[in-house]
């Protein structure tokens, strides 16, 4: 499929806020892929797929993923909010024929995050925070934040998503924890060392 292609059947299948947002995420992601240097196309049909089945029902979600025998996590099956990430890479390799696996794995973490994450992993997940019809309380900020330097938009995006289920009193998935750590401790390694140079200095 062609790019106009995705767009064009996304529009059809999702209502108007859910087609706005993928297409706002899409235009987000192409931003960041040519401020990053990643690839353009790959972030594009990333952002415009990522919440394919955000609006299928969970019912349908889960026989989707026991249809492909496809395991998921006692998070999961707490906040059926997080299935789209796992049934999104299903339907955009199904039904809309993406066979290109970074772009199925920025789809599949796009909401969770994860240790460990490639370039294009970032963007989407970024992309997906500061998308044009976003109001959130620091949006603003974060979009900013996210075209000076990407990890501390992904750390940012991390630390909000634990404040709010933190507050919310609701669990958070294994793979966010696991990537604001990672975040955590290289940027506490980092500030160390910087001391730790100055002092030298000293």
């Amino acid at each position: 499929m062609t790019i106009n292609e995705y767009r064009t059947a996304i529009v059809a299948q999702l209502s108007e806020y859910r087609a706005t947002h993928s297409l706002n995420v899409a235009k987000a992601a192409v931003q960041l892929a040519q401020k990053y240097g990643a690839d353009v196309q790959q972030a594009e049909i990333a952002g415009l797929l990522h919440d394919c089945t955000k609006e299928m029902p969970a019912k349908e979600q889960l026989q989707l993923l026991e249809q492909f025998d496809i395991m998921i996590t006692v998070a999961e099956h707490c906040a059926h909010k997080l299935l789209h990430a796992v049934t999104g890479p299903v339907v955009a390799r199904t039904e809309f024929g993406v066979t290109d696996e970074a772009v199925l794995s920025a789809i599949r973490y796009h909401t969770t995050g994860k240790a460990g994450m490639t370039l294009l992993e970032k963007i989407i997940y970024v992309a997906d925070f500061i998308s044009e019809e976003r109001t959130f309380p620091g949006v603003e900020k974060l979009r900013v934040t996210a075209f000076e330097n990407l990890d501390d938009a992904v750390f940012a995006g991390l630390a909000f998503t634990l404040q709010d289920l933190v507050a919310k009193g609701k669990p958070v998935h294994p793979d966010t924890v696991a990537a604001y750590n990672e975040q955590a401790f290289a940027l506490a390694w980092a500030k160390a060392r910087a001391k730790k140079e100055r002092e030298d200095r000293v």
